[in-house]
């Protein structure tokens, strides 16, 4: 896989994308009501931004071991973001152009950190990340 190989996280097209979603959550949560603003909206952003942070930081431990289980934690902030998105959909906070943009996203990413975490669990993978 050619991320595996690539010379800085930055590279990587995961950590681009979910860079790009954790500013679009930004960007939503500011049409959230202001009594939100230290609930929910705080929330799904910290859980926005912690899935590129993690991406981030696994890359940096400097062992696979390591990295594959920052980029757990990752997936599994993606899945907070996810549900976090989804109950402001239901309080009806985002429209659902903005909740399917979001889950279209989430999907795509959550498929490309699988991707990435097989890659470096394959027996072919010839050693750390960096």
């Amino acid at each position: 896989m050619p991320e595996v190989s690539v010379k800085n996280y930055k590279e990587l097209g995961v950590w681009n994308k979910a860079v790009a979603l954790a500013v679009q959550v930004c960007k939503m949560t500011k049409g959230f009501p202001p009594d939100e603003r230290f609930a929910l909206s705080a929330q799904v952003r910290r859980a926005a931004t912690s899935v590129p942070a993690n991406i981030a930081e696994g890359w940096g431990r400097g062992s696979t071991k390591e990295y594959i289980q920052y980029l757990l934690i990752a997936r599994g902030s993606l899945m907070e973001v996810e549900t976090h998105a989804v109950i402001a959909h239901q309080l009806q906070y985002l429209t659902r152009p903005q909740i399917e943009s979001l889950q279209q996203q989430i999907e795509e990413i959550g498929k490309m950190l699988n991707g990435l975490i097989q890659a470096l669990r394959s027996p072919r993978n010839p050693g750390s990340p960096s």
